[in-house]
């Protein structure tokens, strides 16, 4: 009896592993994202629909993961990355705004310190990009995309 190419080095319980990362990561964000009230502004509710959209496609691909599916999943999660680079911007650019407010002769080194060190998280959006990540590495060279003529060890 043949076995799955992978199926022997442990790859399918390392692709159901990086999947729960992402789910329990996905969770865990959303709630925090919640609980901090993080819908104020439009592009607050981008992280909160990203994250709800992982949450919602995870357990269908869990299941039975099926090519449609999966090439929806890495879109989502190159989404789930730009957000988080995205979000570290927004988070800095914000911090670095009202600390000029609150001392405008702040300039150069001493700006970008207490903009990254401000009362909005600078980098605390990075979580999310990494979650997209972690995504992309579960999906990367998955076997339901893996066409008859397409080799095992060929990406696609």
């Amino acid at each position: 009896m043949a076995t799955a190419p992978g199926a022997a080095d442990g790859a399918p319980a390392l692709r159901g592993a990086l999947l729960a990362l992402v789910l329990v990561g996905a969770a865990g964000l959303l709630a925090e994202l919640l609980l901090l009230e993080h819908w104020d502004d439009p592009w607050q509710w981008a992280p909160l629909g990203l994250l709800a959209a992982v949450l919602a496609l995870g357990p269908a691909l869990w299941r039975r993961p099926g090519a449609a599916t999966l090439r929806l999943f890495r879109a989502l999660m190159l989404l789930c990355v730009a957000a988080g680079a995205a979000g570290v911007v927004l988070h800095y650019l914000g911090n670095a705004e009202f600390e000029t407010e609150s001392d405008p002769a702040l300039t150069g080194l001493a700006l970008f310190w207490a903009a990254v060190r401000g009362a909005t998280p600078a980098l605390a959006p990075g979580a999310m990009a990494q979650l997209g990540a972690v995504g992309l590495l579960f999906a990367w060279r998955h076997p339901v995309l893996r066409t008859p003529t397409t080799p095992p060890g060929a990406s696609r």
